[in-house]
Formats: structure tokens, sequence, C-alpha cells
């Protein structure tokens, strides 16, 4: 398992789509919900993405823009548009027309200069799902001729019919999409991407970052590591922190505790003790003791304040 594929794998759109081939000028849709994720792309036309904590940016046909929240977001014909903003969320409607939850109304008899708007919104739930989201901006822009392009023709067709199943084959595509709108962006020449997405093309580093997600629960040392890697533990011990920023070690009790406060949250019924062996630690005083130097709490007190939280974050 590369460390991308195991971070995204909690990103899930579940029925979240938007669509529309009737938005005429003028428009302004306002996304209420704040979804920690949200991917749009236009198919046809153009429209401007109004973050509430970014600039605004030009959405150009098939081009696709990723809002990260809690923020909100509205898409507007023209900045100043004269429009009245429609509040977008669980129900979403044009000002002309019905809509239903997560679509605008499609409608083959566009008019000349209809703009195409699709969306899908990710609750994006979790602490391993979360590392991902703190490495994007408020606002991800990939314009078109990437390989997103060849997915955004089956979107087309698939919203162009009413059929069984539709939903799932969307949200689906969405996933697709997403997926190659961060591999390309976290690719661009002048990007900022993590440390550990160049490190995972490291024939060396690449390879120790997979067995430790593989197995983080195995009794790791750095020789044991460089062993496996097929590297002495000093090159090893040198490259992994020249290209990831801390040493390997440093890097799988991190990551043993993101993988422990999501069993915390998810397992009520685990005791502290049998998720510290879960992530490789016989001792639960030992884990204890590690949680609480990475996540500033110990897991009993992570656990009840994250079901304390859980209720005010479901009706945000």
């Amino acid at each position: 398992m590369d460390v991308f594929s195991d971070l995204i794998r909690g990103v899930r759109a579940h029925g979240s789509l938007f669509g529309s081939s009737t938005l005429v000028p003028p428009w302004a849709l306002h996304f209420v919900d704040g979804a920690p994720l949200t991917l749009c792309t236009v198919l046809t036309g153009a429209g401007w993405i109004v973050p509430e904590d970014a600039p605004p940016v030009l959405l150009r046909a098939r081009e696709t823009i990723v809002v990260r929240g809690p923020g909100t977001f509205t898409f507007v014909d023209e900045l100043g548009t004269p429009a009245e903003p429609v509040a977008c969320g669980e129900h979403c409607a044009t000002p002309d027309q019905g809509g239903t939850r997560h679509r605008l109304g499609w409608n083959d008899d566009a008019r000349d200069g209809a703009t195409t708007l699709i969306v899908g919104a990710y609750p994006v739930r979790g602490e391993i799902s979360r590392r991902l989201l703190d490495t994007l901006p408020v606002v991800l822009h990939a314009e078109a001729g990437g390989t997103a392009d060849a997915v955004l023709d089956h979107v087309a067709a698939e919203v162009s019919v009413d059929a069984p199943g539709q939903q799932v084959v969307l949200d689906r595509l969405l996933d697709w999409m997403l997926v190659c709108t961060l591999r390309e962006w976290f690719d661009r020449p002048s990007g900022e991407p993590p440390a550990w997405w160049a490190a995972q093309r490291d024939p060396v580093v690449g390879g120790a970052l997979s067995l430790l997600h593989a197995e983080p629960a195995a009794p790791w040392t750095v020789a044991t590591l460089a062993a496996r890697s097929g590297v002495s533990r000093s090159t090893l011990a040198k490259r992994f922190a020249d290209l990831v920023g801390e040493p390997p070690l440093a890097y799988l009790t991190r990551w043993r505790m993101t993988l422990a406060a999501d069993l915390l949250i998810e397992r009520e019924d685990v005791t502290v003790a049998q998720i510290a062996r879960t992530v490789g630690y016989s001792d639960p005083f030992g884990f204890s003791a590690a949680f609480k130097r990475v996540r500033g709490a110990s897991p009993s007190e992570f656990r009840r304040n994250a079901t304390v939280s859980a209720p005010v974050a479901a009706h945000r």
C-alpha cells in the first residue's frame, strides 16, 4: 500500500452529485454545507468559484477545482452578478425549476450559452484522510488537458441518461476524477507537494514507506527496515530523513497514532489495550505515552473528547 492510497481510501463520494445543463446567466449558487472537500468541474461554459476564505477563481470548460472546507463557496456567472444566491446543500434548485436531492435538474434542451456544472461533495471522516486534507490549499485548480479529461467524457455520457445505478456510477467517477486531479496537482512543476509524495517514488524510501504502511504493527527497527529495503541502516536512515523530513521510526510512530486515533473514534467497543496491540504496542502504557506525546491527549481523553464533539460535527 503506497502512502497516497492509504490516505485517500476513506475519501469517497456518496450521493453527492449536482448537475445542470440549464445554468444561464445570471446565476449564483451558494454551496452552504462547508464539506471538507468539494470537487467542482464545468463540462461546458464557464463561471467563477468564489470561496469564503480565498480569492475567486475562473473555472472554464473541462477545468476542475477542489475546495477545502469548512468554508462555504459560491458559483456565479460573473463577479458582481446581480443574481440572488440560491442555497445549495441537502437540496438545491435553480430559480426557475425544481430540484431534487443532490441534483439541479438535468435538461437535454439546454439553451445556447448554458453552463454545465458537476459537483461532488466529500465528507472525509477520520484522522487518516485528514492527513491528506491538511496537505491541500483552500482552493486547488487543475486546468483542462490532464488525465481527468477522460473521466469527464464518462461523466458527460452518464448524466445524459437516467439508468438504474446511475448514482453509484457517478459517485465512483467523481472519486476517479478526484484522484486524477490530486495526482496532477501534486506533480505540477511549480508545486509544493507533501514530502511523502516525492519520497514514494524513490526506489529505497518508497519501498520503506510501503512496508511501514503495509505492516504498521510489525516490530520495526531501522536495521530490519533497511534489510527489507535492500540497503544499509545508515543509507536508509539518511535517505529517509532527507526525503520525508523525519527518521523512519518517528514517521512510523505518527502513522501508528493516526491509525489508533481512528480506531478510538470508530470502535468504542475495543479497549485501549487492544488498540495498542493492533498498532504494534505490547505495552498499553507505552502506547498511551506515545499517543499523548504525538496527539496531545491520552487515548482515553481523545476518545472521550471525540465522543462529545461528534454530535456537534454531525449537525454542522
